[in-house]
């Protein structure tokens, strides 16, 4: 017998059905061994050794390892590969006594038969370097979390945290919050003209003033420029007309899957990552059993193995035709700080498409993976090209602009549509006449409203990480974990979409930056991850990354701790009305538990329990707001909108994000240990259904 060590429980089946009988499939279900979750665990004295021990809870994990290594022929290490993975494998072969220059480590890009019977066959040695990144990066969010975590409890409030990550991720949501508050409007007038000729209507917009921009800033000049606009003849001035090109867009990669999920088919991250990794290690099939679907979910890199492409176009010449297949295949640029360590995500295999998989899996994998396999069939196709027409016409001294644009052929487009904001002014088509130049239109109609400029938009989700992308703060693995853990934190909250900061979350972020000004620098936080990725590649030493930060950390801990003056955090104001004098109650901290207590003390001393943290559960069915979980003044759980009494949504069952595929109304959820049943919201539906709890992987990066 030959032992497989994993991570996920997930793949289990999906491995042990490839493998075969002569193969045992155990699952280490994340990390078995980290940093003690009491101390320090990091011996600074000592060039920041790590002092590592058995993880609670793993034990029975260890004793099964151990038992079955010591009766294997042969113990192969194929955790995920990823810095992670290739921790956690090294953990295992040091808990396990495996020479570290044993041939052990395997490592599956995706879970296909043929990959995963390739890959049995070259194990190699553990690669040093990707573990020494991840051990470097380990400490140096031990020593931010355990070292700054205790300051903002003792100077703010107890129970917060701080990281490196975390906490300037929450930086960017804190300024943009400070941009729009501090935004002062501009008037402006835009002016809009109904053009028509033989019969076809157009709309083109007031440009220029004498070959000068011009923006109209008060009623009375753009009541001047419109009367003496409806005087003149519209005189075409200038056409130009080009064939334009759109290129397909890359496979997916961790963060673009994310945004896109949401996005496109409004997908919340932590579901889509749960999708993903469910995806990944492997669903039921019916008769075929669990099969995995698509290649690795942590990946930074856009590269298509050439089997891929091959397959790709293969089936892109059978499903829509020859032109639609370029004569060479698509590479994509990758970003400067790309470790480029696995493929894009795609599907495994083109012959899986999502219908055949449909009836098999829930809707929300269904949906995820649909949106996978037509990113990466239309990432390999042809361009699109279009016929563009931008035209300039003259009344009097003003010019008007317009431009219009026709597909020519639809290319990439078939497969997959690209994600684009809407301009409420420029959101629909404007199809345009043949016009000359020199000739006449006709006026039809001339339109202006006040306006004023708008402050920038709240980060969502997804554009939180494609900042953190962009900017080059953290990783992968690293993004969707940072969003969960700044709204569990309590440090942002949702409004709609958009994330804002809570007056905690501004409070933490301004304490942070007075006193700890590297770890809250965008900059200085993207050059810690090139040095991480310089750890990987052997070029430094992580004990030499670590000790030229630590030796201003060490110092700004020292300042901040006894320097700084306790901060006050304006109080949490709840939903209670106090019965008393019928103000609303504020959420306050006692020494064991948070309660309710009225504002208005001493004149109104009445407290209450506050029987529960508000939980959110999902997204308001009628209004988009949270649904939290409530109690009943005896203490019954229902669920409800945060938006009340605006919106009185109100269910005693659990709601979901889920749509019944019977008659599109929201699923509920009952959820025991071993199984979670949905049921139909509609009562006269009766669709129900029953899955396994989510297995969604231990992200440790984040933890202090």
């Amino acid at each position: 017998m030959k032992l497989v060590v994993i991570e996920g429980p997930g793949k289990r089946e999906t491995l042990k059905k490839y493998l075969g009988e002569e193969y045992e499939v155990v699952a280490t279900k994340g990390h078995v061994r980290d940093l003690p979750a009491k101390t320090l665990g990091v011996d600074v004295s000592k060039n920041f050794e790590p002092k590592y021990e058995i993880m609670a809870g793993k034990e029975s994990i260890i004793k099964e390892l151990k038992f079955k290594a010591n009766k294997a022929q042969e113990v192969l290490l194929a955790t995920d590969p990823d810095r992670e993975g290739e921790a956690i494998s090294w953990h295992i072969g040091h808990i396990l006594n495996i020479d570290e220059n044993a041939l052990c480590r395997v490592e599956f890009n995706e879970i296909s038969k043929s990959v995963v019977n390739e890959a049995i066959k070259k194990p190699r040695k553990i690669n040093i370097d990707l573990v020494h990144a991840q051990q470097g990066r380990r400490v140096l969010d031990r020593l931010v979390g355990y070292k700054v975590s205790p300051i903002i409890c003792n100077k703010i409030k107890s129970n917060l945290s701080a990281g490196r990550v975390q906490s300037v991720s929450l930086k960017l949501i804190v300024d943009r919050e400070k941009e729009i508050l501090s935004f002062k409007p501009q008037e402006y007038w835009p002016v809009v003209a109904t053009l028509e000729k033989t019969g076809t209507k157009f709309k083109a917009n007031l440009a220029n003033k004498g070959n000068k921009k011009i923006v109209l800033s008060n009623k009375e000049e753009t009541d001047d420029a419109v009367n003496y606009i409806k005087q003149q003849s519209f005189l075409v001035k200038d056409v130009k007309r080009t064939m334009t090109k759109a290129n397909p867009p890359p496979p997916f990669i961790t963060s673009t899957m994310q945004q896109d999920a949401l996005n496109k088919i409004g997908m919340s991250i932590s579901v889509a990552t749960r999708c993903a990794q469910a995806l990944y290690e492997g669903v039921e099939l019916g008769g075929e059993g669990k099969t995995a679907l698509i290649t690795y979910i942590r990946t930074d890199s856009t590269r298509v193995s050439p089997e891929a492409q091959v397959k790709a176009k293969e089936y892109i010449i059978k499903n829509y035709g020859d032109e639609f297949a370029p004569k060479n295949f698509n590479f994509f640029k990758s970003k400067k700080n790309t470790q480029d360590a696995h493929e894009a995500i795609r599907p495994i295999s083109l012959e899986r498409t999502p219908e055949s998989v449909k009836d098999y899996t829930s809707n929300d994998n269904y949906r995820l993976y649909k949106l996978i396999y037509e990113r990466f069939v239309a990432s390999q196709m042809s361009q699109a090209t279009f016929d563009s027409l931008s035209v300039t016409f003259t009344a009097g001294i003003f010019e008007f602009k317009s431009a219009g644009k026709t597909p020519i052929f639809a290319g990439f487009t078939r497969a997959y549509k690209m994600f684009e904001e809407a301009d409420d002014e420029n959101s629909s088509e404007n199809k345009m006449p043949d016009l000359k130049e020199g000739e006449n239109v006709d006026l039809v109609d001339l339109k202006t409203e006040q306006k004023f400029t708008k402050p920038p938009t709240r980060f969502t989700d997804a554009t939180l990480i494609k900042t953190m992308e962009d900017k080059g703060i953290g990783r992968p693995a690293t993004y969707a974990p940072t969003v969960m853990i700044l709204q569990n934190r309590n440090y942002t909250q949702k409004e709609g979409k958009y994330l804002k900061p809570t007056d905690l979350g501004q409070t933490v972020t301004d304490f942070l930056e007075k006193y700890f000004k590297d770890i809250m620098n965008i900059s200085f936080t993207a050059e810690m991850e090139d040095n991480l990725d310089k750890i990987e590649d052997g070029s430094v030493k992580w004990q030499e990354v670590v000790a030229k930060f630590y030796e201003n950390f060490e110092q700004e801990v020292k300042i901040a701790y006894k320097g700084a003056k306790k901060v006050s955090v304006p109080l949490e104001v709840s939903d209670v009305i106090c019965e008393k004098c019928g103000a609303r109650m504020v959420v306050r901290e006692g020494r064991f538990a948070k309660f309710l207590a009225c504002p208005n003390y001493p004149k109104c001393k009445n407290i209450k329990p506050l029987n529960s943290e508000i939980k959110v559960v999902c997204s308001c069915p009628l209004c988009g707001k949270d649904i939290i979980e409530r109690r009943t003044h005896k203490g019954k759980i229902f669920y409800g909108c945060s938006g009340y009494p605006a919106c009185n949504f109100a269910s005693w069952d659990k709601p979901t994000n889920l749509k019944c595929p019977k008659c599109k109304s929201y699923l509920t959820v009952k959820e025991a240990k071993s199984v979670w049943t949905y049921k139909c919201s509609n009562k006269d539906c009766d669709f129900t259904k029953q899955e396994n709890p989510p297995a969604v992987k231990e992200e440790t990066e984040q933890k202090d």
